[in-house]
């Protein structure tokens, strides 16, 4: 494309230039290299009609193996029972728990990318958008394991939904672990609808593109007999629009129902109102760092470049940093809170129990450090130091350094579940019943195993879906909008 002062090359034309809007008004495109919807659609498709590439077999075969090995644990623990855990008193809540946080909170960046960025107008979430939802529901699956398998009779999980029957036995709905199971089924169920619905129009594409029997039928199957007609796209935008109203509250509602599981407790650390916003900004954290690290490496792997581009990651990057500024506002906040309202059972917890180091904080107040220490400061630096990187233009526009950065994101946030879980509980009140916890092998096994159902997921989804919203993706494009040179704004003058 031109420079603004000289206009805009009319493709077909090559003597004919329209002016363009003013370079001050001028914004980094979304598609860049021009491209028109047909490369976008030969691009993007050529990911699943293509042969299967080497580095996708390794991946698989890798995912399968932990995938085997997750299962291999939940039978192991059926059988054996919950003993094969760490879990000891005071420690009752130990990995499942935390594991399950974490992997809710991973989820959260999906829905708030399809949802909330779509009722803002946030034309930028088209190239993004697809692959987020695809997590949200993959890290949903892997977070639902855990509930179920610490109630140690699996067998029973049923009982936690309220079905008639003939013993009169009903949930116990003043828990707040009862609203945890329809606040999660009930973020999944929209969040696959909302999915599939997106799905359609590019199903379609796919079904008209395919060149076997089956790939046309299975295509053709769940493209809902979808022509692109205009009543379709008018019944289709009603409906997207009314599932991302439906999700938008879902996004706030179901990890604060999630910290209510801690906040509604009496126990020092737990008990507080700020876990609920802090929570859903933890999450959102989380789980735009878990794009940012599946989208990077496919970008270059599946030649996305011109679609994925620098500016989608300077904007992801950009919210990383805004919630993991609430979220080390929030930390500040804990121990203001600790320290103000003189209850000395929070004093000891924060300041004794969970920052007390053995090179500064101890020292300084000539107390013993706290036996996780390693875990709040890992947890510190890495959600409230990591994300100031981010101020700078140089680094969110590295995509090896966004990358790395991403994959602390995730680790901080798993670090700020494991100490808000252990550490409130493994000094209780009374001295004596003080331990140190440990998780077993079985603990990183079964979580190690989660790994592999998310990316056993997640790569069969690259491979038969797309993984990028062709139709969105067009909408973005210069060629789309009637103001446009390239989009059907009059031609001026011969040049």
């Amino acid at each position: 494309m031109a420079d603004a002062s000289q206009g805009v090359l009319v493709p077909g034309h090559p003597d004919l230039r329209v002016q363009g809007p003013p370079i001050e008004l001028e914004r980094e495109p979304l598609v860049n290299n021009t491209r028109g919807p047909g490369w976008i659609s030969d691009r993007i498709a050529s990911v699943i009609e293509g042969p299967t590439p080497r580095w996708w077999k390794i991946s698989f075969g890798i995912s399968v193996v932990f995938l085997t090995l997750c299962f291999s644990m939940i039978l192991w623990l059926m059988s054996t029972g919950v003993g094969i855990w760490g879990n000891q008193h005071p420690v009752m809540w130990g990995w499942a728990i935390i594991n399950f946080v974490w992997w809710i909170g991973i989820g959260h960046a999906g829905t708030l990318i399809s949802a909330i960025l779509f009722l803002l107008r946030q034309r930028w979430r088209t190239s993004i958008n697809r692959a987020a939802e695809a997590m949200t529901i993959f890290a949903v699956m892997c977070a639902g394991i855990f509930p179920l398998i610490h109630i140690g009779r699996i067998w029973l999980g049923w009982w936690l939904f309220p079905i008639p029957n003939s013993n009169g036995i009903w949930p116990q709905f003043r828990s707040p672990l009862m609203w945890d199971v329809f606040a999660v089924s009930t973020y999944f169920t929209v969040s696959v609808l909302f999915w599939y619905m997106g799905l359609i129009p590019d199903l379609a594409v796919m079904r008209d593109r395919a060149k076997t029997k089956i790939r046309k039928f299975g295509y053709g199957l769940f493209s809902l007999g979808w022509t692109g007609s205009n009543r379709h796209w008018s019944n289709y935008e009603k409906a997207y629009l009314i599932l991302a109203g439906l999700s938008t509250p879902l996004v706030l509602s179901v990890h604060s129902i999630v910290s209510l599981d801690f906040a509604v407790s009496q126990l020092p650390g737990w008990h507080t109102t700020i876990f609920p916003p802090y929570f859903v900004a933890g999450a959102v954290y989380s789980g735009f760092g878990m794009v940012l690290t599946l989208l990077i490496p496919l970008r270059r792997l599946l030649k996305l470049e011109d679609i994925i581009t620098v500016r989608h990651v300077e904007l992801m990057c950009k919210v990383t940093l805004a919630t993991g500024s609430i979220v080390g506002y929030a930390y500040a906040m804990e121990f203001f809170i600790a320290w103000y309202s003189g209850n000395s059972y929070e004093r000891f917890l924060f300041f004794q129990n969970r920052a007390a180091d053995p090179f500064i904080i101890g020292p300084l107040f000539h107390i013993k450090p706290a036996p996780y220490w390693w875990g709040f400061w890992t947890m510190v630096i890495c959600n409230v130091v990591v994300p100031q990187f981010f101020w700078f233009k140089k680094c969110r526009t590295s995509m090896f350094f966004v990358f790395f950065l991403s994959i602390l994101v995730n680790i901080g946030m798993w670090f700020e579940r494991f100490v808000i879980v252990i550490t409130s509980l493994q000094r209780e009140f009374l001295p004596s019943n003080w331990s140190y916890y440990s998780p077993t092998p079985m603990d990183i096994l079964q979580y190690l195993g989660t790994f592999g159902l998310f990316f056993t997921f997640f790569l069969l989804f690259l491979k038969y879906i797309p993984l990028i919203a062709i139709a969105e993706v067009k909408g973005v494009t210069p060629q789309a909008d009637p103001h446009h040179p390239l989009g059907g704004a009059k031609i001026g003058e011969k040049h």
